[in-house]
């Protein structure tokens, strides 16, 4: 007996002696170390697994980021980055971008010791359509971005993450928060922090007030659920005008610096015309969509931050405080940031003050709110 006990301990001591990286994954699938990381970072282009909101299972993509130094003694603070609009395409992945680390204002926080995870989302670098603006798909992914992460034992990443979002990112960010507690319960959200962040998505398609920006998006949006979820473009756009919003979302990606061609400029001023007078809030089945996939500031946990232009023509600054007052409401600690530059900065310009305030969340401080002011 006593040799019988002898033999079972060895096992349980040589077990939890196996070293992290021989550990199974149970999310991460693959992760290769990047030749062209930025000075004093080391990166990885991961790939994992994770869910849509329906249960199906995904292989997506992302790049995770952290300190070029010795493994702390602790675990290192993280900071889950959530894209803007790079488009819908496979293609548009921010991942796949020479560019990505000059437009990811999210990847500045690695420099202050945080792990940053940036997921693409599902479908893109994947082959699978990507659900623009799917709250709950989305989330997921970035979730699970976070348990991948985990998962590369150089990052020493730990179970407490902040979210940090831009644009299309911010409504990533803001729904990240609101499911991480039943999504991930093994996780601890620490900080929530959106910069121009789409929040009722239907007013948002709706009261931008850059027409050419608005009918790109919409037609991000309109090929998105029309594909995934055969949602009709009958009472939106003729035949004609519905193959240009298709090939629209199909060939082209955000471009950064760089003039559109000619085709994109003649397709967008033909969406424009066509749903000028289109509210798609009224208009089913996508109304009822846009509503389920708009951000409930009852369910967004605090403490948050919003950093939101007055001057933004892309997302709407009387959406985005007419989302931060139902927050306040309730009583959430909320710290408003007003800015003056234009939608695509709006994450830049906000970048330092937002690692300070998610910093002095994770030191223990207590969040200043900006509610009386808003």
């Amino acid at each position: 007996m006593r040799h019988l006990f002898a033999a079972v301990l060895l096992a349980i001591l040589s077990a939890l002696s196996v070293p992290a990286a021989a550990q199974p994954s149970r999310y991460l699938i693959s992760a290769q170390p990047m030749a062209d990381a930025p000075p004093g970072v080391q990166a990885w282009r991961v790939q994992y697994w994770t869910t849509n909101g329906s249960g199906t299972r995904f292989a997506v993509t992302g790049i995770v980021a952290a300190p070029m130094e010795a493994i702390p003694p602790r675990p290192r603070r993280v900071i889950a980055w959530t894209h803007g609009a790079w488009g819908v395409a496979e293609k548009c992945a921010p991942s796949l971008s020479p560019n990505f680390f000059e437009y990811s204002a999210g990847m500045n926080a690695v420099r202050n010791g945080y792990v940053v995870v940036a997921p693409d989302y599902i479908g893109l670098a994947s082959p699978t359509m990507h659900p623009f603006l799917v709250g709950p798909d989305t989330a997921n992914a970035v979730l699970d971005g976070v348990r991948a992460a985990r998962e590369i034992p150089g990052t020493a990443a730990g179970g407490s993450f902040a979210v940090w979002g831009e644009s299309q990112g911010g409504h990533a960010a803001l729904w990240t928060a609101t499911a991480a507690r039943t999504y991930a319960p093994e996780l601890t959200l620490v900080a929530t922090a959106a910069a121009a962040p789409p929040t009722d998505l239907a007013a948002n398609l709706r009261e931008g007030s850059d027409k050419n920006a608005r009918a790109l998006l919409m037609s991000f949006a309109l090929h998105s659920w029309s594909t995934l979820y055969d949602f009709p473009l009958d009472s939106i756009a003729n035949r004609t005008n519905q193959g240009i919003i298709h090939r629209l979302a199909e060939n082209n990606c955000v471009a950064f610096n760089k003039k559109p061609k000619l085709g994109t400029i003649l397709g967008i001023l033909s969406v424009a015309r066509a749903t000028k007078n289109k509210d798609i809030a009224r208009i089913e089945p996508f109304g009822s969509f846009a509503r389920a996939n708009s951000v409930d500031p009852a369910r967004v946990p605090g403490p948050l931050l919003i950093a939101q232009s007055s001057k933004d023509t892309i997302v709407a600054p009387a959406v985005t405080r007419k989302f931060a007052k139902a927050v306040c409401k309730r009583g959430t600690p909320l710290r408003w940031i007003d800015m003056t530059g234009d939608h695509g900065a709006s994450a830049k310009d906000s970048a330092q003050e937002t690692i300070g305030w998610i910093t002095a969340r994770f030191d223990g401080n207590p969040p200043p709110s900006d509610c009386r002011r808003i």
